[in-house]
């Protein structure tokens, strides 16, 4: 194992070891033991008592944080020439059809969120091999396929994300940045795991959410208890 840090010690130190912290307190200690030199993005890791291998036990969503991720999120907008002004008035970063997709298919992936029209799926549905992995097809459940591109484009560069659970039972976002207020994280947070329970499966049997880690990019996990937010 590598050796830690004198940065790293001084966080871990801060931790106490399984200890669960209320989501305030754990939203103030992030910023704390973050020893990033950046403005490193704060995250969270959920739990969940689910088996994501069966269809109806999938968690899938979207979420619009309240004071948004505080990330510059680039958007591709795959659209008709028609609708190409809209897509740029919204503040798309990139818009186009035939010329982005021929880009797409040479490896280019310069772009966060993928928004496209319901008639161009026959066309952006061949790029599956390229934005599957990388978690970036655009899909209806996620208001990601629309005729109303500039709407869609407007919700992202505002703070809305979609997340799903993973194949070990975990869903992970993105909800700021550490230079937010402690404040800030933990409304973002909140409203993030109030719509995880609200998304919770029928199929889902006992303790639905098992367990959650707030965390900055360079910094150990911090434990929330779930049973501080009423989870």
């Amino acid at each position: 194992m590598a050796k830690l840090t004198k940065k790293q010690k001084l966080a871990n130190a801060k931790i106490e070891p399984n200890k669960q912290y209320t989501l305030q307190e754990a939203s103030k200690l992030v910023k704390e033991v973050n020893y990033a030199k950046f403005d490193a993005s704060v995250d969270v890791a959920v739990r969940l008592g689910v088996d994501p291998r069966k269809a109806n036990q999938m968690v899938r969503g979207i979420v619009t944080l309240p004071h948004g991720t505080g990330k510059d999120t680039k958007v591709l907008v795959l659209c008709t020439p028609d609708k190409a002004a809209e897509a740029t008035a919204a503040g798309a970063d990139f818009v186009g059809m035939d010329d982005m997709i021929e880009k797409i298919e040479k490896g280019w992936t310069d772009f966060d969120v993928v928004i496209t029209m319901p008639s161009a799926m026959a066309k952006v549905g061949k790029l599956g091999r390229v934005l599957g992995p990388r978690g970036l097809m655009p899909n209806p459940k996620t208001g990601t396929v629309t005729m109303e591109v500039g709407k869609a484009v407007q919700e992202v560069k505002a703070g809305k994300i979609d997340f799903k659970v993973d194949k070990y039972g975990i869903v992970h976002s993105n909800i700021g940045k550490v230079s937010f207020e402690a404040l800030k994280i933990e409304e973002n947070v909140h409203e993030f795991l109030q719509t995880i329970q609200k998304l919770k499966p029928v199929a889902a049997k006992g303790t639905y959410v098992l367990s959650i880690y707030l965390s900055s990019t360079m910094s150990p996990g911090i434990q929330v208890d779930p049973k501080s937010m009423n989870l």
